[in-house]
């Protein structure tokens, strides 16, 4: 299929898609430590605003989805859907319970680092909603996690590279496009990490992709280093990482043999975050033909996976946010919307 723009028919297809899951609890994967009986209690009373989607961090960022789409469409039909729904979930008190969540005994790793992120991404754009209370009602949350990413990075010795959850270079992107107009402090902190972990990396030569990677590691350093560096220094920096040993062009789309494995499934969302990350950072190295080249690899991931974002709940709950990063970063004009 040729790539398509980000209309009104895929915004509104995406906004059906996440609104159809983002208050559906069950099937429900909890990331919960139990230290008692009066512990093992349903999604909907341990987290009262992201208790869908399968689990938590696919809640938080199909109710990114939603948001972006309902700014970005106002006309749309399920705009005024999406706003209801928010108005009663984006509510002190509800906040409040999930804030109080973080403070458990054994919480501390909860959702570290990608449900992290994605808060962030949520927050970041539920300010963007002017008029709605949607944002001050999530600050606290906010803070607490972008404290969370300063106390972790502190005492994170070596990334985690793997193309799951785990993925450090995806989670910081992601905190540091918050950190931008919002918390100085966290900015430095992860620029200066970044530059110091991945700053000295050249002829990346990982095996890619694993077998349930969502993720492209090499792709995810990539991407975060050309947010911490201007045009100039990230080109001199990713030709030695991936253009001169021809690394980029192990890129291909993977094949997804299963489509109702949970895991396997991962797959149709590496070819859509690979696209992603390929149309971004194609629009911050200097021209030359490699980036002509990024470009074309970024719509074969495209196209290889936008067909597949619904049919099966093991993608379905979550595909969506990822085609609509990429279609976001494949626009003429970007700018913050495209993270």
């Amino acid at each position: 299929m040729s790539v398509p723009p980000l209309d009104a028919e895929w915004a509104g297809r995406f906004a059906r898609i996440a609104l159809s899951h983002v208050g559906q609890e069950y099937p429900h994967k909890l990331d919960h430590v139990l230290l008692g009986d009066e512990d093992a209690r349903p999604p909907r009373e341990l987290h009262p605003i992201f208790f869908g989607s399968f689990d938590w961090h696919s809640c938080v960022h199909g109710w990114w989805t939603l948001l972006t789409i309902r700014r970005r469409f106002p006309d749309l039909p399920e705009a005024a859907a999406i706003a209801d729904l928010a108005d009663g979930s984006f509510t002190p008190a509800k906040v409040a319970v999930e804030l109080a969540y973080l403070d458990r005994p054994q919480s501390g790793g909860f959702e570290r680092p990608y449900g992290w992120a994605w808060l962030l991404a949520l927050h970041g754009e539920a300010e963007r909603h002017g008029g709605q209370s949607w944002g001050r009602a999530l600050d606290p949350l906010a803070c607490a996690f972008a404290e969370r990413f300063k106390s972790y990075l502190s005492k994170l010795t070596y990334p985690i590279t793997v193309g799951t959850h785990f993925n450090t270079a995806f989670a910081l992107t992601l905190a540091h496009e918050w950190a931008m107009d919002r918390d100085a402090e966290l900015l430095r902190i992860v620029e200066e990490w970044t530059e110091r972990v991945f700053g000295p990396e050249r002829e990346y030569r990982g095996w890619e992709p694993g077998g349930d990677e969502f993720l492209s590691p090499g792709l995810s350093v990539a991407l975060l280093m050309s947010r911490v560096r201007e045009p100039e220094g990230f080109t001199s920096w990713f030709e030695g990482f991936l253009l001169d040993g021809g690394a980029v062009n192990r890129f291909t789309p993977a094949f997804v043999s299963d489509r109702s494995d949970g895991k396997i499934a991962h797959l149709d969302g590496l070819n859509l975050s690979r696209a992603w990350a390929l149309r971004a950072i194609a629009r911050k190295i200097a021209p030359n033909p490699g980036q002509r080249r990024l470009e074309q690899l970024a719509d074969e991931h495209l196209s290889a996976a936008l067909p597949h974002i619904v049919g099966d709940y093991a993608g379905e709950h979550w595909l969506a946010t990822f085609a609509l990063l990429a279609l976001l970063a494949g626009e003429p004009t970007p700018g913050r919307d495209s993270a």
